[in-house]
C-alpha cells in the first residue's frame, strides 16, 4: 500500500469547499504529509497549479507520482512560505490549506518516535536532518523549561511534578527511549488515563522540537500578503493552542485577538472569517477516522479592496 492510499485526509470535502477552488487558480498545501489533500486539490485543477510544502523526506517520496504539470513539491518548512514561493516565481495565490500537526504516516512509523504505542528513540523531528531531538529536550532542558513546555504545550495539570520527576530520573543516566520516558512518568500519570497523559507529554515535546507554534505564527503573518483578493485560507488544527492562535488571527490580525478599529469603529484586520464557528467532522467520519476527533477547521477570506 502506498503512503498516499494509507493517509486518510481529515475533513476532505470541507477543506475543498473551504478553498472554493478555481480550476485555473494557484493553490498551496503547506503540509503535504501523506498527500491526500494535495491529490484532491490537483484533481480539481485544469490549468491551475498546486505548490505543496513539507520538510519531511518521507513526504517527498509520497509526491513522486503526481502530475508535475499541475504540481510542485517544495521540501521546506512552511514558515518560509513567501521566500520559497518567490523562488518558483509565485507572488500571489488563490488559496492556502494547512493541516497542522503530525501526519498519520509519521505517527505510525515507529522509528520516528512520535507515537506512545511503539518503543523507539525519542526523536520527533519533522526534519531528521537538523535540530534537537526530543531526547535532547528531555535530558538537557532545565527543570523550569521542562515545566513550562509540559504545561503550555501539553496542557498537563501536574507539569511541575512531571518536570521534577524527569530531572530526578535523568540524574541516574540519560532517558533515551519512549518506554524509558513512559516508565519515568508512570507515577505522574492519572490512573486509567495514562495513555492520554503520555500523549499530552509527547505533544508538548513534538511542538517544542519542531518549533510548531513559532512556525505557525510566522506563517500566519505572511498569508494576507500572499493571497489574492477573495483568496481563501483554510486551517485545520488539532489542539487548543493552535486553534486559538488561528481564531485570534482571523478575528483581529493579532495572535492575542486584540482589536484595532478605524475612526468609524470598523475592525481593521487583513482577513474575514467565512465561518463563525470552527467546522468539526461529521458523525460518519468521527467513527471511521480517529484523527478527526480533535480536528477544528477554520476558513478565512481576503477581502476585495
Amino acid at each position: 500500500m502506498s503512503n498516499l492510499d494509507y493517509h486518510v485526509p481529515v475533513m476532505l470535502p470541507e477543506c475543498l469547499e473551504g478553498l472554493n477552488i478555481n480550476p485555473d487558480g494557484i493553490y498551496v498545501d503547506i503540509t503535504f504529509g501523506g498527500g491526500g489533500h494535495s491529490k484532491a486539490i490537483v484533481d480539481k485543477l485544469e490549468n491551475g497549479k498546486l505548490y505543496s510544502f513539507d520538510q519531511d523526506e518521507d513526504a517527498k517520496k509520497n509526491a513522486e507520482g503526481f502530475d508535475k504539470s499541475k504540481f510542485t513539491f517544495i521540501q521546506a518548512n512552511f514558515r518560509h512560505i513567501r521566500k520559497f514561493l518567490r523562488v518558483h516565481g509565485v507572488k500571489k495565490v488563490d488559496g492556502i490549506l494547512a493541516d497542522l500537526g503530525v501526519s498519520s504516516y509519521q505517527i505510525d512509523t515507529p522509528e520516528r518516535g512520535f507515537s506512545t504505542r511503539f518503543d523507539a528513540d525519542l526523536d520527533m523531528r519533522m526534519n531528521r536532518k537538523t535540530g534537537p531531538t526530543a531526547k535532547d529536550v528531555i535530558n538537557n532542558y532545565e527543570v523550569a523549561e521542562l515545566h513550562k513546555i509540559l504545561g503550555m504545550y501539553g496542557e498537563i495539570k501536574n507539569a511541575k511534578t512531571a518536570a521534577q520527576t524527569i530531572d530526578m530520573a535523568r540524574s541516574g543516566g540519560p532517558i533515551e527511549t519512549i518506554e524509558q520516558l513512559k516508565d519515568v512518568l508512570d507515577s505522574c500519570a492519572p490512573k486509567f488515563k495514562e495513555f492520554k497523559y503520555y500523549a499530552q507529554v509527547f505533544q508538548a515535546l513534538r511542538i517544542e522540537v519542531n518549533e510548531e507554534m513559532k512556525a505557525l505564527e510566522e506563517f500566519l503573518f505572511q498569508v494576507p500578503d500572499l493571497l489574492n483578493p477573495r483568496g481563501r485560507l483554510v486551517v485545520m488544527s488539532y489542539h487548543s493552542l493552535e486553534d486559538r492562535m488561528v481564531k485570534n488571527y482571523i478575528k483581529s490580525g493579532y495572535l492575542d485577538g486584540h482589536l484595532e478599529k478605524d475612526f468609524f469603529g470598523n475592525v481593521l484586520k487583513p482577513l474575514n472569517g467565512v465561518t463563525r464557528k470552527p467546522i468539526i467532522a461529521n458523525d460518519i467520519e468521527l467513527q471511521t477516522n480517529p484523527r478527526s476527533r480533535s480536528a477544528k477547521l477554520r476558513i478565512a477570506e481576503k477581502p476585495e479592496k
